[in-house]
């Protein structure tokens, strides 16, 4: 690797966690290069197409890297459809959260359409599609019975996992795999109220 490409990839992991962290807008590129410890000037050397490419960019290889992930835990043949669950929420959790909320309602509205289009549906299609699969698998084996239309369902799952990110854990007092187990339960199992 040369020392121009590691600098690339400095930038590459500097842009991806800032623009993860407080989203499109509020992240310039000489926010950026600061972090990086490079001139402004010098960042278009790395990023000659400017933010908004740097943006796509870190963007589509966050999720690839999430699409990767998510397959490779729910594919475990040894896992139980519990254990695939858990396997996602695990994942998931592993990395920083997908602000999906942010992503659709100012991130996407600030750059081009057709490509915020693309990464809207390339985001919900890589969360959910693993997820789903391992749902469709357990409804096909009679693991589980819905008539809840899957996709939202998966959506839901992935939603709710994020959502332990946002949990003070001082409030919590359990470990992140208690708070998983917990919350794959109380999905697979509902609140068990009686109608």
């Amino acid at each position: 690797m040369t020392q121009n490409s590691d600098a690339r990839e400095r930038v590459l992991e500097v842009a991806e966690r800032l623009f993860g962290e407080r989203g499109y807008n509020a992240v310039t590129l000489r926010d950026i290069a600061e972090e990086v410890g490079i001139k402004h000037a010098s960042l278009y050397h790395h990023v000659p197409a400017g933010k908004e490419a740097l943006f796509v960019e870190v963007t589509e290889r966050n999720l690839h890297r999430h699409r990767h992930g998510l397959n490779e835990a729910v594919t475990q043949p040894w896992l139980d459809f519990r254990g695939k669950l858990r396997a996602a929420a695990d994942w998931l959790l592993s990395q920083p959260p997908l602000d999906l909320l942010r992503m659709t309602s100012s991130d996407m509205p600030s750059i081009q359409t057709e490509t915020a289009e693309r990464l809207t549906r390339l985001a919900y299609a890589v969360l959910r599609e693993p997820v789903q699969q391992v749902l469709e698998q357990a409804q096909a084996a009679g693991l589980i019975r819905t008539d809840k239309h899957l996709t939202l369902v998966s959506l839901s799952f992935v939603t709710l996992i994020q959502g332990i990110h946002a949990i003070p854990m001082q409030f919590v007092q359990r470990s992140q795999a208690e708070i998983v187990d917990d919350v794959v339960d109380l999905f697979l199992e509902g609140l068990g109220v009686q109608k």
